[in-house]
């Protein structure tokens, strides 16, 4: 069975072995491959060990599942080759004599430059964004405003009955 050891600090040479059934990769505690770093997400990827090549699928990441550093939804990794996970690097041991590098097999994310998505390591990674959030609270405030307005209109004509 092919193992994958952690080329990236401070996770380096860190060694987990991949069986043949569905193994998931994350940053939580219930992964059966626990990599503790803030750019893997908590269910990265799964990964299947089909001989001395390993098939990745991931489970839509926050920041993304490469192969020699094109990104992919699924994909298989060969000897030789580099799994990125976030920042992550890992290669693949089989024990045996280690072949060239060839070209990922697998789904392509989108149309880049060659050489993949250029990352800056030392960069903190963020959650995303969401402006859904930002607009409800937006209409909420507006819509306050907007009773309150109407409160003060409505109570400042009426005036005391006459005695």
């Amino acid at each position: 069975m092919p193992k994958l050891v952690v080329t990236t600090s401070p996770l380096s040479g860190r060694t987990f072995e991949v069986i043949a059934e569905k193994m998931s990769v994350g940053r939580v505690e219930d992964n059966q491959v626990v990599l503790p770093d803030s750019s893997i997400s908590s269910h990265h990827c799964e990964l299947t060990a089909i001989g001395d090549d390993i098939f990745v699928k991931d489970l839509n990441s926050t920041n993304g599942t490469f192969i020699n550093a094109e990104q992919i939804k699924e994909g298989t990794v060969k000897p030789g080759q580099t799994l990125r996970l976030g920042v992550v690097e890992l290669r693949i041991d089989t024990g045996k004599k280690q072949m060239d590098q060839a070209r990922p097999v697998g789904v392509k994310i989108g149309e880049g430059s060659p050489a993949g998505p250029v990352l800056d390591k030392n960069k903190a990674f963020t959650k995303k964004s969401n402006n859904a959030n930002k607009i409800f609270i937006a209409v909420a405030v507006l819509l306050g405003l907007a009773i309150v307005a109407f409160l003060v209109i409505a109570f400042s004509g009426v005036s005391k009955p006459a005695e």
